[in-house]
């Protein structure tokens, strides 16, 4: 993913600028317009600092009045709307007709390409999309934060109105009942493509699809699907936690590191994401220990404001987390110490500890699968993308990690994009000693999607 320069910061300027789009990347000499008034902005520098938060309203605020704004539709924190043709292409590419093989769904599994009907082109202007959220993007932060800026953008990118757009905030994915009283609202308003973004939606999603064999639905995370109009989504964001690991470990004093998750090891995209992290923490240094304290909840600010005081208590002094909100952040800052931000761009809330984010680009993946229903070209694969199709990274190293830190991390990040290294590779301890996988292989995506039950070796769990 191109590193992205950030010149509007959520909350700060949000009002001033109307929340306006603008989307600038700064990978080489790429260009990017300004909504539909095609005004071009190149940025020739590849290491631009971040922008100081008193210029970047008067920056944009000039490049609007250029370009004539007026639209309301807008993307206002992190700009992840960087689809370029290569983009594009990758992410149809990485869309397979085989569902991901998984050891948690032997019925679902496996729908091969003879399956997978021909699929008749939507009109645009008939185009209308729901989407569940099981938190409210207008917060500011965390995974539905993330999601929308994603939507946002494929708004954007294909000219879709707010008005073919239904968004259902704050559904609770722990009950089927009200994730389907959600997907049948959507459906009454005429959505023919629905969106559910959270894990726990995934069977009532499933059921709603042989329900509604007319409507497209695609579940984010997960890994059940039919091949026709239920796919599901996700990403190689363990490539990204490999390299926030070895940020962290290079930076850690105490060798405490803590990890807020939302659910325990039976759950393998949570735990997948833990031991990359943990792997990165121990390439570079093998004296640090990942201290987990699960929520058993996707979103609960409450127990997530505790996990984060317990490990701060223990004396962890880098947080990283898989969970909703910023309070791993927050309350690092508030003591002192450092964080690892997840799913958006946390620097704005901790600019002075945040040392990277990990971050998904959830626009590209919209754009494509949604202009694939207009074109005709949708064949009910499922997606798992990765650095190489843009759809996850990390962000920009703050200027206060440790001297080497970027140099390691590069040096990582090019074995990962040419295939030399895969996070998961080899004979690998886990912390009851156990070795998982075999030298000279490495987990297939199956077994990373479904089949990570174990903790990495340097793991341990808070009470």
């Amino acid at each position: 993913m191109p590193e992205k320069l950030q010149l509007s910061r959520n909350n700060y300027n949000k009002n001033i600028l109307n929340k306006s789009l603008l989307t600038i990347t700064r990978n080489k000499l790429k260009t990017a317009s300004l909504k539909e008034n095609k005004l071009k902005i190149n940025i020739s520098k590849t290491n631009i600092p971040r922008v100081n938060k008193l210029l970047a309203p008067c920056l944009l605020a000039i490049m609007l009045i250029v370009s004539g704004c007026g639209n309301t539709d807008s993307i206002d924190d992190y700009a992840t709307n960087d689809i370029t043709s290569n983009t594009t292409n990758n992410i149809k590419n990485n869309v397979t007709s085989d569902t991901t093989g998984s050891s948690q769904d032997t019925e679902q599994s496996q729908q091969s390409s003879s399956s997978s009907e021909s699929v008749k082109g939507i009109p645009k202007e008939d185009i209308k999309i729901g989407i569940l959220y099981l938190a409210d993007p207008s917060e500011g932060d965390g995974y539905s934060y993330t999601h929308d800026l994603g939507i946002q953008g494929m708004q954007n990118n294909l000219a879709i109105p707010d008005g073919q757009v239904i968004r259902k905030t704050n559904i609770d994915d722990t009950d089927d009942s009200v994730a389907a009283k959600a997907i049948d609202e959507c459906i009454e308003e005429g959505c023919n493509i629905i969106f559910t973004t959270s894990w726990g939606y995934m069977d009532i999603t499933e059921q709603k699809a042989e329900q509604y064999p007319d409507v497209y639905f695609f579940h984010g995370t997960g890994y059940k699907s039919n091949g026709k109009n239920f796919s599901n989504y996700f990403g190689r964001i363990y490539q990204a936690r490999y390299l926030s690991g070895i940020v962290a470990g290079m930076n850690t004093k105490s060798n405490k590191i803590g990890y807020v998750a939302a659910m325990d090891s039976s759950n393998s995209e949570v735990t997948g994401g833990i031991d990359a992290f943990a792997i990165g923490v121990d390439a570079v240094n093998p004296d640090a220990t990942i201290y987990v304290k699960v929520t058993n909840s996707w979103y609960d600010p409450v127990k997530e404001k505790s996990a984060s005081r317990k490990l701060l208590d223990m004396g962890c002094d880098v947080m990283a987390q898989h969970c909703d909100t910023p309070y791993p952040q927050t309350m690092a800052q508030e003591r002192g110490c450092y964080g690892i931000g997840y799913n958006s761009d946390m620097e704005k809330d901790t600019p002075d500890s945040c040392l990277c984010s990990v971050i998904w680009n959830w626009s590209a993946y919209y754009t494509s699968v949604v202009e694939s229903i207009i074109d005709g070209t949708y064949n009910g694969g499922n997606y798992y993308g990765g650095m190489e199709e843009g759809l996850v990274d990390i962000t920009r190293l703050a200027d206060f990690c440790v001297e080497g830190t970027e140099e390691k991390v590069a040096e990582e990040r090019a074995k990962i994009l040419s295939g030399e290294f895969n996070v998961f590779d080899g004979e690998i301890e886990t912390n009851t000693g156990e070795i998982v996988g075999s030298q000279g292989s490495t987990l297939d995506d199956g077994t990373i999607t479904g089949g990570i039950n174990w903790y990495y070796k340097n793991v341990k769990v808070a009470d």
